[in-house]
């Protein structure tokens, strides 16, 4: 292999990206020959095989290949099972680790060090978000949205057409299409609402002013 085929930012933060969306963001099927053609077509696979099982592993852990032989290479600099991702690396401790890992024998160039700080810095939240929303056991909430409107329906006359709030709520598990749940209040069940936020909020400013 020609010095400097994995050394291009261009190629490595297009990799990046797509372990990203294969990993976090619930697009699998990205094949290790697809991105091997399309981002390394000059580097054999036996030789892109290690280096993308060392990119996944700086980038999401748990996928490093530790002390494992790949394609007849001994890869073991990922083995403490450390990632950017699971640990959420603030930018002061992914530059530390980043550059640990250039000092580590078999382990990234600086340059590609300054490509993955760059990606990081770009994709910390969005990935963050990712991950809570796959660890969560019961559905989340993905949008909200009310608007006033009159009684149409009610088994009093007096009743209709009085003014109600419709919340509409927008409810999903990862991976999966949304649910709705609409919600009618009237204006005694709106002033309780309001009257408990105000309580919370209340509860909330007590325990902030507390001293430790």
């Amino acid at each position: 292999m020609a010095a400097g085929e994995l050394e291009g930012s261009k190629p490595l933060n297009g990799l990046l990206n797509a372990l990203a969306q294969d990993t976090f963001h619930g697009h699998p099927g990205i094949t290790e020959e697809l991105l091997r053609s399309q981002l390394y077509p000059e580097v054999p696979p036996e030789e892109f095989r290690p280096f993308l099982a060392k990119m996944r592993g700086i980038l999401k852990g748990g996928g490093g290949v530790g002390a494992k032989d790949v394609a007849g290479q001994k890869v073991n600099i990922w083995a403490e099972n450390q990632s950017i991702a699971s640990a959420d690396m603030d930018f002061n401790q992914l530059e530390a680790f980043l550059t640990a890992q250039t000092k580590k024998q078999g382990g990234i160039t600086s340059d590609q060090a300054a490509v993955i700080s760059k990606f990081w810095k770009s994709h910390k939240t969005k990935i963050r978000e990712s991950l809570m929303n796959q660890s969560r056991w019961n559905s989340g909430l993905r949008g909200l949205s009310w608007r006033v409107d009159g009684k149409s329906q009610s088994r009093h006359s007096a009743q209709i057409h009085t003014p109600v709030a419709i919340i509409e709520l927008e409810l999903g598990k990862y991976g999966q299409k949304s649910e709705f749940l609409c919600l009618e209040f009237d204006e005694v069940k709106v002033n309780q609402i309001l009257k408990t936020l105000s309580e919370v909020e209340e509860s909330i400013s007590t325990l902030i002013s507390q001293p430790n």
